[in-house]
């Protein structure tokens, strides 16, 4: 490489005839010649050896031009190869595009405020939940969203996958974004909707929640990941960014070290974008549809009687209510934080939300007007005077059985 170079330099900088630089270099003259006429370097090239497979190619080539998606394992049995598959399966794969039709990628390009991408995330992680309780990523989900034009990531963990508390954690979502994305893309949620058909069929939940938005929600093909590749890789980057080092004492610094997380995160440049997040979202955020002026509706909202107990269950736990309103209808109404019952619009219980599962939570003025209202209705019902009852003679009962007594006793 040096010899060619130098070769090149003298003749063409210096001006030196052939005979000059064989004499310089002290290199052959035919090396000279050779120097000159190639317009690149020279580079060794080792001459192609046969291949044990290249007596049999020809067969390989018949059976994949009746089958072209013939498993390198189903031609080795048909052509009797004994050899190593290895070298086998590297020559189907050499010779199978020539056979199948070309299958290009299309690349997809998003529309400022056209599209988001939804999914939940299972953190490999186990959360600490109170009452000596632990939760692993099966039950803990986190919801996480991204905007198609920005790249804007968004995430929070919610307490469980139930219709509930999906809606109540993505409409936290969309108003911490400040705008409604056009098109919501998810995967094959239960609470969300399927796939059927070639059609997307959408929960009464999903549709009552799009319409309050008025935006669209489709539903991707079963096996479809490249459809939602942006939030897959999303995942894949909170895994091996977020998680490492970390550790949790509860659901509650979990979000917030993810809120934190996600604030650096955001401003870091993408490769595909050429830019942050934060420089695009200005522009994706102007081209979304606003806010609803009513939220839409999401939590847990029913309407029962009160029981004797004075409880109510919610997601495996139980929670007090003001015993005043025993045997009337109440309103519970839960979020992912606040756990709340009124009775013709009056508070008559509230309580935090507990992720643990199977607990009792008693507010301790429930339990004292409890015992008050008891020891009120058992003094109406048992009164303390009790009224004055008429005292028999015994002499009466003698006489009405026929029994006479004496002085020493029955006659």
């Amino acid at each position: 490489m040096e010899d060619w170079a130098e070769i090149r330099r003298l003749h063409r900088s210096e001006g030196l005839p052939i005979k000059e630089i064989v004499r310089v270099l002290g290199v052959a003259r035919n090396t000279v010649r050779s120097a000159l006429a190639s317009d690149g370097p020279p580079r060794y090239e080792r001459a192609a050896a046969g291949s044990i497979v290249d007596e049999v190619e020809p067969r390989i080539r018949e059976l994949l031009a009746v089958y072209p998606t013939m498993p390198a394992t189903v031609i080795a049995e048909r052509i009797g190869w004994e050899r190593s598959i290895r070298v086998l399966s590297a020559r189907v794969a050499e010779l199978r595009p020539v056979y199948l039709p070309p299958d290009p990628a299309s690349r997809t390009a998003y529309v400022a405020g056209e599209i988001a991408q939804c999914d939940l995330w299972f953190p490999p992680v186990e959360l600490p939940v109170g009452f000596g309780q632990t939760r692993s990523a099966k039950r803990l989900p986190v919801l996480t969203m991204v905007l198609g034009y920005s790249r804007w990531l968004l995430a929070m963990l919610i307490p469980s996958r139930h219709a509930e508390d999906l809606f109540a954690g993505w409409w936290r979502l969309i108003e911490g974004l400040g705008a409604v994305p056009r098109v919501l893309v998810w995967d094959g949620e239960g609470a969300i909707g399927r796939r059927r058909g070639g059609r997307t069929e959408l929960t009464g939940q999903c549709q009552a929640f799009r319409g309050t938005l008025g935006a669209k929600v489709l539903v991707c093909r079963p096996a479809d990941p490249e459809a939602k590749g942006i939030i897959e890789r999303a995942h894949d980057y909170l895994e091996r960014s977020f998680l490492p080092g970390r550790s949790f004492a509860g659901p509650a610094e979990f979000n917030g070290q993810l809120s934190d997380w996600l604030e650096v995160v955001n401003t870091r440049p993408r490769r595909a974008l050429g830019c942050a997040p934060a420089d695009r979202i200005a522009a994706d955020r102007t081209a979304m549809l606003t806010l609803p002026p009513v939220a839409p509706a999401s939590g847990w909202r029913s309407s029962t009687r009160l029981p004797r107990d004075h409880y109510i269950r919610l997601d495996s736990n139980d929670y007090s209510v003001h015993p005043a309103v025993v045997g009337r209808r109440i309103e519970v109404i839960a979020d992912l934080d606040r756990v709340r019952a009124l009775c013709e619009g009056k508070i008559v219980a509230d309580h935090q939300r507990i992720w643990a599962a199977h607990q009792t939570i008693s507010d301790p003025a429930h339990v004292e007007a409890a015992k008050t209202l008891r020891r009120t209705r058992n003094g109406l019902l048992r009164p303390v005077s009790e009224p004055e009852v008429q005292v028999r003679c015994l002499d009466d009962y003698d006489t009405a059985f026929g029994v006479s007594t004496g002085q020493g006793g029955v006659a």
